[in-house]
Parts: structure tokens; C-alpha cells; sequence
């Protein structure tokens, strides 16, 4: 498919792309939008400083892998709520993520970002789709990211590919922390993401959950810090599928393979709970 853009000068204001999230509901169709977002988007330092506290990132003059998805975050959002969007922003459950690092991520005062929406398919409890973000320099592309996202309820044409059951790996425990009570409040203050599923036990339990849920995003995020060692500057993906929610308060437990050029990395509760199983490999 022949992708078209639309190019904004700056995301609209977040206040207003929740306001549109709240309006929306229900699903409206079945197809993705054909047209994508671009936006450059400088880096603010105040706010790259708070996410590598939050997340536990050391200041070695490169951004954290993880942190374009955050630059990115606006616009992400300005396109799933958008006129042409067909499913509601409030809902949708975030599958898998794969970030891929390829050049080093130093030097830089912003990044020319490009969101789109891709790859729809039926799934056992509805259906997938890929939001991809893209980040380019003056050079060329630096970094990559596809998160698959579930929308519950989409009834599309053809079978659900099945997917496979997780093979146990014995990974040597690397470190663990505890997601405190009000983490999902800290991260949104830095992210943005306001979704009511991690601010209280109150608004989490109108979506169905007996508690808040720490964001997977911020679980994938210390699990990079945490794995720094083991990764190289840039010339990788590194990729997890999100199981089970992390509930605010709990201890979970990073393992991780030896630090190499891949590797496997699983994120567990307590009593044999698993929230986060993925890997890193170069590119």
C-alpha cells in the first residue's frame, strides 16, 4: 500500500486528544487509516531528565532506547484518535513491543517522527493491528518501534493465527524492584499516558481490573536500564510480549540471559506469575 502523510508543525495539545479518546466508544469499522503523521519534535531536557530518574536510566549522553516512544507519544495519540481512526483509543490492550535501536542515539536536539497504523488481523478475542513509529536525524533512520495492539470485539474475515505457548527458560535472576502503589501516577506525569487503568484502584476497577496496573512501557523501560550492560550502543532490536499485569504494589523479579549478542529477558511476580518474556538480538 501506497502510504500518504500529513505533516504537523507540533501534536495537538494532550488535553484535547484525551477529551476526543473519552468521546469515542465504540468501534466504527475495519480499516486502518491509510494516511500517517509526521511531525519533528525537539527534545526537552527537563523532561529527559525526569524519565531517566523515573526509569532508572544513567546520563551517558545518549537517550534512552526507550524514551522516542515518549517523544512520540502525542502523536501517537493524535492519530488513534483521529476522524479516520475506526476503534477507541480507551481500551485497546498493548500486546507486544519491538524497539529497535539503529544508529547510536547521541547528540541529538530533536527527531523528525513518523506514526502509522498497519497490519490488521483477526485475532481469538478480536483484533491486532501494529502502530509503528519511526525516527529519523539529518542522516537517516535511527530507531524503530511496533507495538501491537488488541482491540477487543473486532470482528474481521479469516482465522485467528494462533499463538504459540511461551517455552520455559531458566534465566539467571539479574535484579529486582518493587512498583510501588502510585508508579502509574509518577509516569504519567513524565509520559503522559493517563490511561485510568494505571492511576487508582478506583478508576482501574471501571475497566475491569481489581487495581491499578503498572504501564508496560515503564516495565519494558527498566528492564533496558536494568540490561544496559548487556546491550550494545546501537545495532539492535530488542522486543517483549506483555503477559500478565504487573498490580500496584508488587515485587517482580528481572532474569536475563549473560550479556552477548542475544539474549532472553523475563520479568515474574511472585508465585510463578509471568508479566514480560522477550529478547535482544542484533540487527
Amino acid at each position: 500500500m501506497k502510504r500518504t502523510w500529513h505533516h504537523v508543525h507540533r501534536p495537538a495539545g494532550r488535553a484535547s486528544l484525551y477529551l476526543r479518546a473519552a468521546g469515542k466508544r465504540s468501534i466504527t469499522g475495519d480499516r486502518l487509516p491509510e494516511a500517517g503523521l509526521r511531525c519533528y519534535i525537539p527534545l526537552q531536557q527537563q523532561n529527559l531528565q525526569a524519565y531517566r530518574r523515573l526509569c532508572h536510566f544513567a546520563d551517558d549522553g545518549r537517550l534512552p532506547a526507550t524514551y522516542p516512544h515518549i517523544m512520540a507519544f502525542n502523536l501517537q495519540l493524535q492519530l488513534m484518535t483521529g476522524h479516520d481512526f475506526p476503534f477507541p483509543l480507551l481500551g485497546l490492550v498493548h500486546l507486544h513491543n519491538r524497539i529497535e535501536v539503529l544508529r547510536p542515539l547521541g547528540g541529538l536536539e530533536g527527531l523528525h517522527m513518523a506514526v502509522y497504523a498497519d497490519n490488521l488481523q483477526p485475532h481469538a478475542k478480536g483484533g491486532t493491528f501494529d502502530l509503528v513509529t519511526e525516527a529519523q536525524d539529518g542522516i537517516g533512520p535511527l530507531w524503530r518501534e511496533t507495538s501491537r495492539m488488541l482491540v477487543r470485539g473486532l470482528k474481521l474475515e479469516g482465522a485467528a493465527t494462533p499463538t504459540p505457548p511461551d517455552e520455559p527458560v531458566d534465566l539467571p535472576e539479574a535484579t529486582r524492584w518493587y512498583a510501588d502503589r502510585d508508579i502509574g501516577r509518577r509516569y504519567a506525569k513524565v509520559c503522559g499516558d493517563y490511561n485510568p487503568i494505571h492511576l487508582s484502584a478506583a478508576s482501574a476497577r471501571l475497566f475491569g481490573f481489581p487495581t491499578a496496573i503498572a504501564h508496560g512501557m515503564w516495565s519494558k523501560a527498566m528492564a533496558m536500564a536494568a540490561l544496559r550492560g548487556h546491550l550494545p550502543p546501537s545495532g539492535y532490536g530488542f522486543e517483549v510480549a506483555f503477559h500478565k499485569p504487573v498490580r500496584l504494589p508488587s515485587e517482580v523479579i528481572l532474569s536475563a540471559s549473560e550479556a552477548g549478542p542475544i539474549g532472553a529477558v523475563r520479568l515474574d511476580g511472585h508465585a510463578g506469575v509471568l508479566h514480560m518474556a522477550g529478547h535482544w538480538s542484533r540487527l
